[in-house]
């Protein structure tokens, strides 16, 4: 009997096939001696629509909602249908014995493999393949030690759990605001609380009022030092008590109260997952999420270089510590060879910062693989990404960095002032960045063990040791709004508020921006005037990050066999009501914040301006319709009677005409016969002009050449 392989993708199924024997290639399929490898294209399953449940849900209906089916049905899905009858061809085949799930090791690879099983009756023993990495001695290990189906029965569970949360409630609550507000508004479990959270921001940012202030930094001659309130706080906010405060410094003497000395041990950071290299890889190089996710994807599955990517976890677990030194070796080229060959002649014994069971769920952290690298067979964006990776692992080797640091305290005329100074003994692990290596994360990263170690450097200085104002200087100051969020600091916030996964944050961020709720501006995100009303019109419980956290947390207890399904989508409906409800009742007027100039040629109605990557799209809203055209100006041969500059082709109620950008002035373009241009106005007047006709007056002229053309 042989064994049946199911891989997520046909590449992966490819590697596959290869490593294990099967070379005998098919349509659908490869084939070998002991094993029949075959692949979905990502979902071949999903949840049953609305319409498949009663016909009368194809037409949107407020009253028809909530729609809450007794039990989920699946259906295959259309677009994927004829792999999925090859998949489950080979699962009838009398031959196939036993089945291996091998798509991607996780809750979303889980899913789609049992859906496919569940569709066709799959009744046969399986197993699951789980591995971290692509490579070939990754895949025969894996095949070496496959474990029985049934225990990822509690992940499945989960991602079932989740699948059926947001279709109730992300279908429910967009059918609720489109049909209540007549505009195409989308509603999620994720996506709304994310909206949410640009919003509150926006609104800090709205309701800021910007203050003048000034500080005041003293000239003592060998070294400078700040003013601080008793609080702690060095502005001032009073003009003219920062001028007195001036005034009475200047030329004064003091003395230093105290100079505290300390050695400041800090340690690598950790390695990576997958929210922070996407945020590290948006604060360097500009990426955005789902670029980052793409990106690491080739590196994982394409090159093999790194392990497997949408990991949670930032640490390894200690099977894999035999396996550290093949891994340095392999990346011991190039730029790296400096950094990693010292390592490998002597042992590494790393620690709890490192490697922690307790710490690693489903994946490790994100670091290279056993792959030899090939630097010039990298893209200019694999190459940065793969250089994030390679040097967040080596630093995990090197010692802390250490530095001295002296906190100055001076008093001067019963005022307060601290100077600061830094000096590096010990570069440590920031000599994998070249001693450059800046950890701001926005804010957000509670991992930051501290910035780079900075300050000036001071003169050695005693405590009771005199000194004397030089000079004053007052350099103004004004308070600055919070910050837009960029994507780092987005993807902290739903990683800190258990908003996502980190598999879904960026295509999260992407529908948003897609969905036309939020747009980037720069590196900034920004609520566009759609996102602003729709997240108006939504129930409080999904603007806030709590009620999703506490679901997504409730997930992840089911995963772990904490939880029970029945009890969480009861919750999940009970919800999915209880959110129907306050939209029907909703007396919010929501207006298009894109409305623009141009009519729909086919039903008279105002065309909605939408930005996309190819620029603007003029769209119309009428669900029945589906009129879209581009939306950048289109300029006409016709000039303007009063500027002569070209005139902009615009289509209206009444159909094409042009339109003066500069002066105004509208002039229709008839479709009739009876319109000629300027050359053709010459050629019928020298066709119908006849010696006899000289004399005659031009206007009957052409109104003879008109008709006849007309007539022809």
């Amino acid at each position: 009997m042989k064994v049946l392989v199911l891989a997520e993708k046909p590449s992966v199924a490819k590697e596959i096939a290869r490593v294990m024997g099967s070379r005998e290639k098919h349509k659908s399929y490869f084939e070998g001696p002991k094993y029949v490898v075959t692949w979905a294209l990502g979902h071949l399953i999903g949840l049953a629509e609305p319409e498949d449940y009663d016909k009368k849900y194809q037409t949107w209906a407020l009253e028809d909602l909530p729609i809450l089916p007794d039990s989920m049905r699946l259906k295959v899905l259309r677009e994927t249908s004829h792999q999925y009858k090859n998949v489950q061809h080979l699962m009838k085949r009398q031959d196939i014995g036993e089945l291996i799930i091998a798509t991607d090791a996780a809750r979303e690879g889980e899913l789609l493999a049992r859906w496919i099983l569940k569709m066709a009756k799959w009744n046969k023993p399986f197993k699951r393949l789980w591995i971290s990495s692509q490579t070939d001695k990754a895949i025969k290990e894996g095949f070496a030690s496959l474990k029985p189906g049934q225990q990822f029965d509690r992940l499945y569970e989960s991602a079932r759990c989740r699948a059926e949360a947001d279709w109730m409630v992300g279908l429910n609550v967009t059918r609720a605001l489109t049909t209540k507000f007549n505009a195409q508004l989308s509603a999620g479990r994720v996506q709304t609380p994310t909206l949410g959270m640009i919003m509150d921001r926006e609104k800090e940012i709205i309701n800021f009022r910007s203050q003048e202030y000034e500080t005041l930094q003293v000239d003592l001659g060998s070294f400078e030092a700040s003013w601080r309130a008793a609080g702690g706080d060095g502005r001032l906010f009073e003009k003219e008590r920062a001028a007195k405060l001036k005034q009475k410094l200047e030329g004064a003497s003091g003395k230093i109260v105290s100079v505290k000395k300390s050695e400041k041990n800090e340690p690598h950071p950790l390695a990576y997952d997958l929210t922070e290299l996407q945020r590290d890889a948006n604060r360097r190089f500009g990426f955005s999420a789902k670029q980052t996710s793409n990106v690491l994807q080739r590196l994982y599955e394409q090159h093999k270089l790194v392990t497997y990517p949408r990991t949670d976890s930032r640490y390894l677990t200690s099977d894999m510590v035999g396996t550290l030194k093949e891994r340095l070796s392999s990346i011991a080229v190039g730029p790296y060879a400096a950094l990693a060959r010292p390592l490998l002649r002597k042992s590494l014994s790393p620690g709890k910062r490192v490697v922690d069971d307790s710490k690693v769920t489903d994946h490790h952290a994100i670091i290279p693989t056993e792959q030899t690298v090939l630097l010039n067979q990298l893209t200019a964006d694999e190459r940065k990404l793969y250089d994030l990776i390679v040097r967040r692992f080596i630093s995990l080797f090197y010692p802390p960095a250490r530095y001295d640091q002296v906190a100055v305290t001076v008093q001067i005329e019963g005022e307060t002032f601290h100077a600061k100074g830094t000096t590096v003994k010990d570069s440590g692990w920031r000599e994998v960045y070249g001693g450059d290596y800046d950890d701001d994360a926005d804010g957000e990263d509670d991992d930051a063990q501290g910035s780079a170690p900075g300050g000036k450097l001071l003169p050695e200085l005693k405590e009771g040791q005199p000194v004397k104002v030089a000079r004053c200087i007052l350099k103004p100051g004004r308070t600055q709004p919070p910050k837009r969020y960029t994507e780092a600091a987005l993807l902290s916030q739903m990683e800190k508020h258990g908003l996502g996964t980190p598999a879904t944050r960026a295509d999260i961020i992407e529908k948003l921006v897609s969905s036309d709720t939020i747009e980037r501006q720069g590196s900034s995100l920004h609520p566009t005037g759609k996102g602003k009303q729709l997240i108006e019109l939504v129930a409080p419980e999904l603007r806030t990050p709590e009620l999703t956290a506490r679901w997504e947390a409730e997930l992840e207890r089911i995963a772990k066999g904490q939880g029970k399904p029945e009890p969480f989508l009861r919750g999940i409906r009970d919800m999915t009501k209880k959110l129907v409800t306050e939209v029907k009742g909703s007396d919010v007027e929501y207006k298009p914040h894109n409305v623009s100039n141009s009519h729909c040629p086919d039903c008279g109605t105002r065309l909605l301006e939408k930005k996309t990557k190819r620029g603007k799209l003029l769209v119309c809203p009428s669900e029945d319709c589906g009129y879209k055209r581009s939306g950048e100006k289109r300029l006409s041969n016709r000039r303007c009677p009063q500027c002569h500059k070209k005139m902009e082709l615009k289509e209206g109620k009444a159909g094409m005409y042009v339109q003066c950008l500069g002066c105004g002035i509208t002039e229709t373009l008839k479709k009739d016969a009876k319109h000629v241009n300027k050359r053709e106005e010459r050629k019928l007047l020298q066709q119908y002009s006849k010696p006899e006709s000289i004399g005659s007056n031009l206007g009957e002229l052409l109104k003879a050449a008109l008709e006849q053309k007309g007539k022809e």
